[in-house]
């Protein structure tokens, strides 16, 4: 089933679908939001990634006109919504609690807002069957939420939410109430929903996977400010600094100084040992910076590692160290190790398991050499 859209016209496609401008929110003067500014586009999902209490769901409560702002400005489609109450922004939200109505059918939970509206008889039947066919609930319409399992109930309050064609879609943390297997599961299938009726969506979550998984773009968020906005790939393989490195995913920190600064390439002296970067930074001679490597760009063997295995002969010597595998854990499709180096600094390193028996296994206890390619490595100045 297709749902058509207006075809967005050249200047809707430049301007920003919707405007976040040094917006400031305080409790007892204390900042939850500290002057956020960021644009997104129409058709985007973009997600709010931190930790609890970073102030995610405080600029989402500010964008759904349920706290208002102590400074800043909001405009959706070109139009400032601050001073617009909840119920005439074009803006639905739908919670983590899915907050439906246990009295009602499913049929009725969609159509409650659309009756709340006034909407003729015949529109509302034609946008809940609508909603129905599009979340593949239709032969569940007769039954009450608490008959429906998790991820029937979130399809439910997704269709409430969708049925009066919100220009914006909020949603606050939309999976957290499912178990593992099926938030897994339940992803792909509402970002399908999502784009297949084209609403521009923002998401809360503290969820790293739920984010990498579903948004276009991802802001990660800490003490009320946005730290880092870009695509999965750019915030996970790119960080701009240690808190996203080490927020998103797994990584490996080694703090050191820059003792050769090169345009095309850096060296950093570490206690763990010499670290030979394959590209230049912005940094000075004698910085102190840190160098980041996340846990699958690490090799480990028991053998040194030789110098056809390294990315350029310049690299021989550099970025490697020997330790003692402390620890590992199984997980099917990869295994973790934990190796302590000589230094005592312990190393994250993650193998992927890609034949059914490994004739080259690693113990626990066994001394390995770790080694890594300049070109994975990541300097982060702040």
């Amino acid at each position: 089933m297709t749902i058509a859209t207006p075809a967005a016209s050249a200047s809707d496609a430049q301007a920003p679908f919707l405007l976040i401008d040094q917006l400031v929110k305080e409790f007892d003067g204390v900042r939850a939001v500290d002057g956020i500014s960021v644009t997104i586009n129409k058709g985007e999902i973009f997600a709010l990634l931190g930790s609890s209490g970073c102030g995610k769901s405080t600029l989402l409560r500010m964008l759904a006109g349920f706290e208002t702002p102590t400074s800043g400005r909001i405009a959706l489609a070109g139009n400032s919504i601050v001073d617009v109450p909840p119920h005439q922004r074009p803006i639905n939200m739908m919670f983590q609690s899915y907050a439906l109505f246990p009295h009602l059918s499913v049929w009725d939970n969609i159509a409650f807002g659309l009756r709340r509206d006034g909407l003729p008889k015949a529109e509302v039947a034609a946008r809940v069957e609508q909603m129905l066919a599009l979340v593949q609930l239709g032969q569940y319409a007769k039954r009450k939420p608490h008959q429906l399992s998790g991820g029937q109930q979130q399809r439910v309050a997704l269709a409430r939410s969708l049925a009066k064609r919100p220009q914006l879609l909020l949603l606050d943390e939309p999976l957290g109430a499912l178990d593992k297997k099926l938030r897994e599961r339940t992803q792909m299938e509402l970002v399908n929903i999502i784009e297949q009726v084209g609403v521009t969506c923002v998401m809360v979550t503290h969820d790293q996977d739920e984010a990498m998984s579903m948004a276009t773009r991802i802001a990660v968020m800490s003490e009320g400010r946005i730290l880092q906005v870009g695509a999965p790939g750019e915030i996970y393989e790119t960080p701009n600094c240690r808190f996203v490195a080490d927020f998103i995913g797994s990584v490996n920190l080694f703090d050191g100084r820059i003792t050769e600064d090169e345009p095309d390439h850096v060296i950093i002296d570490t206690p763990d040992g010499r670290h030979y970067v394959a590209h230049g930074i912005t940094g000075n001679l004698g910085m102190d910076v840190s160098v980041a490597v996340r846990p699958e760009k690490i090799g480990i063997q028991i053998a040194p590692p030789a110098l056809e295995e390294r990315a350029s002969p310049a690299e021989h010597g550099y970025n490697c160290a020997q330790g003692v595998i402390v620890a590992m854990a199984y997980f099917g499709n990869e295994t973790s190790y934990h190796v302590r180096l000589d230094s005592g600094t312990v190393v994250k390193v993650s193998r992927t398991n890609a034949a059914r028996h490994d004739a080259a296994r690693l113990e626990r206890e066994q001394r390995v050499w770790v080694w890594w390619d300049g070109a994975d490595i990541v300097v982060l100045t702040s």
